[in-house]
């Protein structure tokens, strides 16, 4: 039985414009100054959603890719950028970029991993490629969530 139904239905996941914002949206246009505000109750800026997403998925892909692959970063210091706003322009497009081509090594992974219900090497139990997938669908979905309500509390969603 072919899971190319199932590999598709993963590869437009990582996407998500069906039943909430996606990304691409989430992050377009957003002010620079806005980018490092943290409106009063709310824990993160837009910034350091974005880095602790990029950082988060490309670990779960070194995870998942690297047959060497250790478990060195430490929660949650690791996982989340210090400042509140990016260092500059160039630093806020490098993230965003760069978690556009994580994203899109998660495709590949979807698309060309021979057997979505296998160990990762690296895992342990019940981590599989498949888990992993799911784990970044519904982590990056979950933020996606927090950038849209503090852009909304910032005054800077349409």
């Amino acid at each position: 039985m072919s899971d190319q139904a199932l590999r598709d239905h993963l590869v437009r996941a990582l996407d998500w414009q069906e039943a909430h914002v996606g990304f691409d949206d989430a992050v377009k246009d957003l002010p620079p100054e806005k980018r490092g505000q943290q409106p009063p109750g709310f824990a993160h800026s837009v910034w350091q959603l974005i880095e602790h997403m990029r950082i988060a998925q490309d670990d779960i892909f070194d995870f998942c890719a690297n047959q060497r692959y250790v478990h060195t970063m430490k929660w949650p210091d690791d996982y989340w950028p210090k400042d509140a706003a990016p260092p500059n322009s160039a630093a806020w497009d490098e993230s965003v970029a760069s978690f556009k081509r994580g994203r899109e090594k998660f495709k590949t992974l979807a698309r060309d991993t021979k057997d979505l219900y296998a160990l990762v090497p690296t895992g342990k139990g019940h981590q599989t490629y498949l888990r992993a997938l799911l784990l970044v669908i519904d982590h990056n979905s979950h933020h996606l969530g927090q950038i849209i309500a503090v852009r909304r509390a910032a005054g800077a969603w349409r």
